[in-house]
């Protein structure tokens, strides 16, 4: 098994315990039975040596922010930049370097600190539209929208979105629908699929 296909495995394991915890403090969806959770020492802002994705843009949104690489946290779940700073975004670094084999995932805030964020309006994309990747080795990709979901995040599609696929592929992840004030936390979850085009 090469390299790309252990990292694709390594996050669609860690994918049962781990959803994005961010957008006023998501809960994860519902781990079977016998997932525990995965430690991780790995601060949110920890500098990544190794090839990665360096920044994102989406035209259409008017979205653009360099990405902070992120981990798994203490409690199993995607660690993500603070709600302070709603408009970084970030890439989990268990999964696949967007343009190499898999399922990259690419996390932002939908809001924070009382102001939107870096995907608030990720809702708006539709199938064609441009997302721009830009790696530490000079590459400058190119992917375009296939599809977009949103679903409660009880239900969140882990195998959908965390699973090996045979081709580059790339998935924006926010939060979305009615906000939970109870909670402090958005119901749903808005995932973007999106397929390496250059």
């Amino acid at each position: 098994m090469n390299r790309t296909k252990l990292i694709a495995t390594a996050a669609s394991a860690l994918a049962v315990t781990a959803v994005l915890t961010g957008c006023s403090s998501s809960p994860a969806p519902a781990p079977a039975a016998e997932a525990k959770p995965v430690p991780s020492s790995v601060p949110v802002t920890k500098p990544f040596k190794g090839l990665r994705p360096t920044s994102v843009s989406i035209p259409k949104i008017g979205a653009q922010s360099s990405l902070v690489s992120v981990a798994v946290n203490l409690e199993g779940k995607i660690s993500v930049p603070s709600v302070k700073t709603p408009m970084q975004a970030a890439w989990y670094r268990l999964s696949p370097v967007p343009g190499e084999v898999g399922p990259a995932i690419v996390l932002g805030h939908v809001d924070g600190d009382k102001k939107p964020g870096i995907f608030y309006k990720l809702k708006d994309l539709a199938p064609g539209d441009e997302v721009d990747i830009d790696r530490s080795d000079g590459k400058k990709l190119k992917f375009t929208v296939d599809h977009l979901t949103q679903v409660p995040k009880d239900q969140f599609p882990q195998d959908a979105v965390y699973g090996n696929s045979t081709k580059p592929e790339l998935r924006l992840i926010t939060c979305g629908g009615v906000f939970d004030h109870a909670e402090h936390s958005y119901e749903d979850n808005i995932v973007v699929y999106a397929n390496l085009a250059s």
